[in-house]
């Protein structure tokens, strides 16, 4: 059965999309400890038009992060499809990996967004605060759910409120976390 293609948000205004945004839940992802709390994502606009990306998690009280740009996939379309470039491990960056970032909802005062890509296998619910209200996640869930994921994979993120201050946290400098989501520890 061939699956409905996907919806994707039209004309993002990026630069209202920049700033901080909270995981308020994800498919579990070998990127990610599986542990990991207080998980955010931080774009800020580069001057080429590029975003630069600083995602964080915080794992035993530890702050571990990765570092990316993301990049319209195709600059003459008006959907929200854009690409992200990692370098794995963070510590020793040597191979580009690249993901898809398709924006599948967004509300129209930018404060959550559901987030996901072509094969399915990665979805986020994003939000501007720590928390976000029940009938709005379930709207996003069900919003999810009628793109065709499986949204029984999707798993909470514990936030605390206030959020850490991401310089004051000890930092995971050798990139153990990675390591270890990556052999699924």
């Amino acid at each position: 059965m061939s699956q409905k293609t996907m919806e994707v948000v039209k004309n993002l205004d990026i630069k209202r999309y920049m700033g901080r945004w909270y995981e308020i839940a994800s498919f579990p992802s070998r990127f990610q400890p599986r542990n990991g709390v207080n998980t955010r994502a931080t774009y800020t606009l580069n001057e080429d038009g590029t975003v630069h990306v600083l995602n964080e998690t915080f794992t035993d009280g530890k702050r571990g992060f990765i570092e990316g740009t993301a990049y319209e996939a195709d600059p003459q379309s008006d959907e929200a499809k854009l690409k992200v470039k990692f370098y794995i491990p963070p510590f020793l960056p040597i191979i580009p990996i690249v993901g898809d970032y398709w924006v599948l909802y967004l509300d129209d005062d930018y404060q959550y967004a559901l987030i996901g890509q072509p094969s399915r296998n990665y979805l986020w619910v994003l939000c501007r605060q720590t928390h976000m209200d029940d009938e709005i996640y379930n709207q996003l869930v069900q919003k999810a759910k009628d793109e065709g994921y499986d949204v029984s994979k999707l798993h909470k993120t514990p936030q605390s409120d206030p959020p850490p201050e991401g310089d004051d946290a000890p930092k995971d400098t050798k990139g153990i976390w990675w390591i270890k989501s990556l052999l699924g520890m």
